[in-house]
């Protein structure tokens, strides 16, 4: 039996139905469903769309039940509803699909309605310039928040984490909203509905004319292309109109990592700042890993006795699931050696939690997580970024964030003559190459002075 989903704009209009057919099940006992996008005509009165489209949804109905045969007179949002789910069952991290998602907002407009087979080089190039003009932002108004919004949160007696849930925002979004950061128009308008006060009256709206960075553009590139590289191996289309497009080209940045005087200006600030915050700080620094990494360590994954920790997990985030746990990127499991200091650190963390959830009693809520809120909860991994951010403010420092460890590390690791292949098991890396094309200039400058030292050895002694 066919399902039928209503989509909606913003403003509440229906815009399209998506029509779900279960096709069976795969081998491990998933449904496997088909998806149509089905829009109403704007010449036809209500009921005669709602006649066409019980129409449609039998007849599609109908062709999923003799056997769906994926063909070239698809449409490529069609087909990428199709490749989008595939991905899904094979695998592909939530955040990856909501990102596909996020991206065929714009996708469907400029392309959505073109048959496979009739896709070319230049409708992508078209697509690509205009992603570039000014004021193409889907949500081209920004919203500041004005001083009236922490004072009316304050009277109702909200907490910052109730607006954001009942909102369906992000905390780490309502901490840079009360700190003046610019949001969505859009997400101005849910604070205002939960807090029941007018728009107006908490933020002042300005107009956002900044084209997508060349960073985003070429993310829809890559989306296009993943999905016309599909239709290409599954012989629906002679070649991949996209691997013969011109999207903007990517300048090659070098990892944002600190100097050793920084570091120690960094570790030397810590010694004022709360326990949690300064082994989560020293963390980051010493193993190399990733925020979510550390935000979702747990005390079972630390042996005491050997000093090592396993990285087998990540506390991340998406707008659609919230905040979960996820393997790590690669799905890599690793143990990793901790510096003495640090075990030292994690023992007196432990005390200090131990005696938290004493005072907490029966409100304590036990996660096992290391790093959690007052009552036991787990934090959200942007937790961590938000905190250095103010943390390098307090203390005048170069902007802090977690990332910024990582290449440090890594850095380090190098220049001091540790071979990649180990500095790619520290860091989780899905490949040696990986590592090596992120490090490249690190590498490059090793190899220099490596080749200096064959001179100053072999050579310039003899002179």
């Amino acid at each position: 039996m066919a399902t039928i989903e209503t989509r909606r704009n913003k403003s509440g209009d229906i815009t399209s139905y998506r029509i779900v057919v279960c096709a069976g099940y795969d081998s491990k006992g998933t449904k496997i469903l088909r998806r149509k996008t089905w829009k109403p005509d704007p010449q036809k009165t209500q009921r005669q769309n709602e006649k066409a489209l019980q129409k449609a949804a039998a007849l599609f109905e109908q062709s999923v039940e003799q056997g769906y045969q994926l063909d070239n007179n698809q449409t490529f949002e069609e087909y990428a509803q199709y490749v989008i789910e595939l991905k899904s069952r094979n695998g592909i991290k939530p955040r990856t699909i909501d990102r596909y998602n996020d991206l065929m907002t714009r996708i469907t407009p400029a392309i959505g309605t073109l048959k496979l087979i009739d896709i070319r080089p230049q409708h992508l190039n078209d697509f690509y310039s205009s992603l570039m003009k000014a004021g193409v932002r889907k949500d081209n108004k920004r919203a500041i928040a004005k001083d009236s919004l922490r004072q009316v949160i304050n009277e109702k007696g909200f907490t910052k984490s109730h607006v954001a849930s009942t909102a369906g925002i992000g905390d780490t979004t309502i901490r840079g909203m009360l700190k003046g950061k610019p949001v969505r128009e859009a997400t101005a308008i849910a604070v205002a509905k939960v807090l029941n006060v007018k728009l107006q009256s908490l933020f002042s709206i300005v107009e956002d004319t900044r084209p997508l960075a060349t960073k985003t553009v070429f993310e829809y590139h890559q989306l296009i292309s993943t999905i016309l590289e599909n239709a290409e191996k599954e012989l629906l289309v002679p070649y991949n109109a996209a691997e013969k497009a011109s999207p903007p080209s990517l300048k090659k940045k070098s990892p944002n990592y600190f100097q050793p005087k920084v570091v120690t200006d960094i570790l030397n600030a810590l010694a004022t700042e709360p326990l949690k915050w300064q082994l989560v700080t020293i963390l980051l620094i010493s193993t190399g890993c990733r925020r979510g990494e550390i935000m979702g360590l747990k005390w079972e994954k630390i042996n005491f006795e050997t000093n090592q920790v396993l990285i087998n997990s990540a506390l991340l985030y998406t707008k659609s699931k919230g905040v979960y746990e996820e393997t790590t990127k690669t799905e890599d499991v690793r143990w990793l050696k901790l510096p003495e200091e640090t075990m030292a650190l994690l023992r007196r963390y432990c005390a200090e939690q131990r005696c938290q959830r004493l005072e907490f009693g029966s409100a304590w809520v036990e996660t096992d997580y290391v790093f959690t809120r007052d009552n036991g909860e787990r934090m959200h991994p942007d937790s961590a970024t938000d905190w250095l951010a103010e943390f390098s403010k307090r203390h005048n420092l170069p902007h802090v964030n977690p990332h910024a460890f990582r290449h440090t590390a890594a850095s380090v690791l190098i220049s001091n003559g540790i071979d990649i292949v180990t500095v790619s098991k520290q860091l989780g890396h899905a490949s040696v190459s990986t590592t090596e094309n992120y490090y490249s200039h690190i590498i490059d400058e090793t190899k220099a002075k490596a080749s200096e030292c064959i001179a100053e050895v072999l050579l310039r002694r003899q002179a």
